[in-house]
């Protein structure tokens, strides 16, 4: 969804101004990193390892605030148009970014894009049987019949994130030449933790006795689900802003959960819960868990101060994902 900034650009001008030319890194100034999300957030510390003191790293949805509703302010803008390296997801959501960085003061930034990065390995979101979609959402947001829409939640496969980590460790590189080695080395050695993490995942979907997840909610775990070969059903994409499922959806789901004999209804970290139980009042048993994927879209400042990482959420949700396949 395409997000109008222009009004702020006359602040980034002054910013511009005040500024000079943006920064640049000399022997005892920090770097300036600024990313979107909370993953980027965590993998450029980790990579950074004990230079974290070495660089000011900002995570800009800090407060909660979801990626496809977020809108940047003034201060972000400005933090944006100095950084040495700003790195975002890309895609419809981050639609605001490519007239930010136009009026950047510092020309030399480092730009990363994760699906700019990834490449051919960016999946396009998927609508599958029983799933509601809000056509009027669509044309609200300017995207046409047949016009491509990509799955922007890359951060969720193990396999995106080793090959990103690569990428920001190079780049970090390139801005702070005289630590290059000790970023590629940290970024190896939190790749082998990632690879680590993916093995253990493919294990337990392979024991698993069933490979299918219902999700009565948003699905951005397509990323997750297409690493290990999991089947799913789900009640909107994962982009969605419906907060209300369909009589049709909910009895479509409720069959699908009997149909298939699981044991586990989903739901992704904001959920209020209403739909998933409104689907487990429909089945015919009626006594299913009520299980959550964290996806990472909700994770604020202060999950982060109080130790929140992105392996330790894998991790976790991996011990739900065990769970919810028995």
């Amino acid at each position: 969804m395409k997000k109008t900034v222009s009004i702020l650009f006359c602040l980034i001008m002054l910013a511009g101004v005040m500024a000079g030319c943006g920064n640049s890194l000399t022997k005892d100034s920090k770097l300036s990193i600024v990313t979107t999300i909370f993953p980027e957030y965590d993998w450029v510390k980790q990579i950074l390892g004990d230079k974290a003191d070495h660089a000011d790293v900002t995570m800009l949805l800090d407060n909660g605030v979801d990626l496809h509703s977020y809108q940047p302010t003034a201060d972000d803008i400005i933090r944006i148009s100095t950084c040495d390296m700003f790195i975002y997801v890309g895609g419809e959501s981050d639609g605001w970014v490519e007239d930010v960085l136009k009026e950047a003061a510092n020309k030399n930034m480092v730009v990363v894009d994760l699906l700019e990065v990834l490449g051919n390995n960016v999946k396009e979101e998927e609508i599958i049987e029983g799933m509601q979609t809000d056509e009027e959402e669509h044309e609200e947001d300017g995207q046409e019949d047949g016009e491509v829409e990509y799955d922007e939640h890359v951060w969720l496969s193990l396999r995106n994130a080793a090959a990103i980590c690569g990428h920001i460790a190079e780049k970090l590189g390139v801005i702070d030449s005289g630590n290059k080695d000790v970023y590629a080395a940290n970024a190896n050695s939190y790749i082998e933790k990632l690879n680590a993490l993916d093995s253990d995942y493919k294990a337990a979907v392979k024991a698993a006795k069933t490979k299918t997840l219902i999700f009565g909610d948003r699905f951005p775990f397509r990323y997750l689900a297409d690493d290990y070969g999991l089947s799913y059903y789900a009640a909107f994409v994962g982009c969605s802003a419906e907060s209300e499922a369909s009589f049709e959806t909910v009895v479509f789901l409720a069959n699908k959960v009997d149909e298939l004999g699981l044991k586990a209804i989903m739901q992704i970290e904001s959920a209020d819960g209403r739909i998933a139980q409104t689907i487990k009042d429909t089945t015919k048993t009626k006594d299913q868990k009520i299980l959550t994927l964290d996806s990472m879209q909700s994770t604020t400042a202060s999950d982060v101060k109080d130790g929140a990482e992105y392996l330790s959420v894998m991790e976790k949700n991996l011990e739900v994902l065990k769970d919810a396949l028995k």
